[in-house]
């Protein structure tokens, strides 16, 4: 059985508010009026931008996706549900890692994070997919996949880096991020064709 994808939709638009406003909860109130009361808080604001950023890629590249998609099943509700899942345990890595000094250990936790949504948003795509078939507007756009592929390389090797040198880790963090900045083309390019 097939059906609208309105609500999948608005499901997970609410799901990812709610992460954002968990993780900026998370940033405790500074004590102290001078800006010295502001510098404790500085790591845990920048794992909060990092964090962000995330969210917000996964907001506007599940957008396009779905603008892509013209039904969906029982196994593209759950796949979905599997992506915010994930998503959901950003405020508490996003916080553990900042109130660490982005320590290894939860450096290479918020990098298992990352890999575990990025495969969850990969598996949401073929299960996509699936229910619309291989001649799908989706399955055109998608194609290999080679930025996709390459985020789960580099989340991959950050995890094990993150025990050498955190800020490896971050760095690379970073440059998956930066490489997701611009929304996934290949959806816009296939629909105005």
């Amino acid at each position: 059985m097939h059906m609208g994808k309105n609500r999948l939709e608005a499901f997970s638009d609410g799901v990812l508010a709610i992460i954002i406003t968990i993780m900026v909860l998370e940033m405790k109130v500074p004590h102290g009026e001078d800006i010295a009361a502001l510098w404790p808080l500085f790591p845990v604001f920048l794992s909060y931008i990092l964090s962000f950023v995330y969210v917000g890629i996964y907001w506007n590249n599940h957008h396009h996706l779905f603008h892509a998609v013209q039904r969906v099943d029982g196994q593209v509700l759950w796949a979905n549900l599997h992506l915010l899942f994930w998503l959901s345990l950003f405020p508490i890595i996003t916080g553990w890692m900042g109130e660490n000094l982005f320590a290894p250990l939860p450096s290479a936790l918020y990098g298992v994070v990352l890999l575990m949504a990025s495969t969850a948003y990969w598996i949401l795509t073929r299960a996509i997919i699936s229910a619309e078939g291989q001649s799908s507007l989706l399955a055109k756009a998608i194609g290999k996949d080679n930025k996709g592929n390459l985020s789960l390389v580099l989340y991959a090797a950050a995890i094990p880096l993150a025990f050498v040198n955190q800020w490896v880790s971050q760095t690379l963090y970073v440059a998956v991020a930066l490489m997701w900045l611009v929304p996934d083309r290949r959806i816009e390019k296939v629909l105005t064709e």
